[in-house]
């Protein structure tokens, strides 16, 4: 017990020192679920009642890496908080690898920028769920059929409202 109050304090202050995202976590749903063979992930929820992922561990995740262990594990993500004092971090390293390939070419759209923001690296990673799809949570498993299997049932959906 004296464990997890611990790591949900660590959460807290990696979440405000990486991300500059202040919050407080209410509810730790799944705890450090292993979503690769060298990487974990812990869900959670805040005071606000928003559903969150941290994911960390000794891989160097792309946000690529990110957007399909979410998917694996059967999160919708919402928003995916870039490093803290870095707003555009995605779109400016989009940019630059955009520009080492195409040197000569200027005002890239949007969907030229697409593929070069998930080549950005994003380690740790920290993601706002906006639902999770059919109430199960999964971690990686080697021993499963899929690859992955399910660690909790949970049933989330983030209504906006104004």
């Amino acid at each position: 017990m004296n464990d997890e109050v611990y790591d949900d304090m660590a959460l807290e202050q990696n979440a405000k020192a990486l991300f500059g995202k202040q919050l407080e976590v209410e509810h730790v749903v799944a705890r450090r679920v292993p979503v690769s063979h060298t990487a974990h992930g812990t869900v959670f929820l805040t005071a606000k009642k928003e559903l969150m992922v941290y994911l960390d561990g000794q891989t160097r995740f792309l946000l690529d890496d990110v957007r399909k262990i979410l998917t694996r594990m059967g999160l919708v993500a919402e928003f995916y908080f870039p490093p803290k004092g870095k707003p555009h971090y995605f779109d400016e390293v989009a940019l630059a690898k955009y520009s080492v390939v195409y040197p000569g070419r200027r005002n890239p759209s949007d969907q030229d920028l697409e593929y070069y923001r998930g080549l950005a690296p994003y380690q740790p990673a920290l993601v706002q769920i906006l639902e999770v799809r059919d109430s199960n949570i999964y971690q990686f498993d080697t021993d499963s059929k899929s690859g992955w299997r399910p660690v909790v049932k949970f049933a989330y959906r983030r209504i906006k409202t104004s």
